[in-house]
């Protein structure tokens, strides 16, 4: 597909495409069981179309604030009823413009597959978490069959041309436990067989350690 394309079915469908697939029962329940979890000053980092926002306990959060690179993604975001003001941030979670040890909580669901730089979205959300904050993380990721693994390893680049740059084969937990988050109650688990490409779910909360 010529590059003009590309760039096209990005902005005009591939979004669409993402919300619809994410919406499914097969993420809602992992957002029922973390996003509760959020409170205080909350960053999510992936915001995209603000598929999250029925999950979050209004009595636990003082205040959201949205980030994602993509404004298709944010302005389906803006037409969801808010259970609480909501500020959208267009811009990359490797480099986000929010002050140091702003934020209690950090939520990323679903985003670090389609990052391209995880360890850097990791170093930023370190410094923009106070020093006891949390990263609340759910996430797609590496089969645990060999054969998926390497189906996903094969398939990875024409998956993320069509899925808005989404990894296939990222490991999660190790990426997290990389930046240095002691991982507490976490869950992984296979995706149902509509969802087998996917590989695994990960999810967890991680404690920032100490610098």
């Amino acid at each position: 597909m010529c590059r003009s394309c590309l760039s096209w079915y990005g902005r005009r469908i591939a979004p669409y495409l993402v919300h619809a697939g994410c919406s499914s029962e097969a993420f809602s329940r992992m957002r029922r069981r973390m996003v509760p979890h959020a409170q205080g000053v909350v960053v999510e980092v992936g915001f995209g179309s603000g598929l999250n926002l029925p999950y979050y306990d209004a009595v636990k959060v003082t205040r959201l604030i949205g980030v994602d690179p993509d404004g298709t993604m944010l302005a389906l975001a803006k037409r969801r009823a808010m259970p609480f003001d909501v500020e959208c941030l267009q811009a990359r979670g490797e480099s986000m413009p929010l002050a140091d040890g702003l934020a209690d909580t950090v939520v990323v669901a679903y985003a670090f597959c389609t990052v391209q730089q995880p360890e850097a979205a990791l170093a930023e959300i370190r410094r923009i978490l106070k020093p006891d904050g949390r990263l609340i993380f759910l996430e797609h990721g590496q089969a645990n069959a060999n054969w998926r693994r390497r189906l996903q390893d094969r398939l990875n680049r024409a998956w993320g041309a069509l899925a808005g740059g989404c990894k296939l084969n990222r490991d999660p937990f190790q990426l997290v436990a990389d930046a240095r988050f002691d991982i507490r109650d976490s869950w992984h688990e296979k995706f149902p067989p509509a969802f087998w490409l996917l590989g695994s779910h990960y999810a967890g909360i991680g404690i920032r350690q100490s610098d």
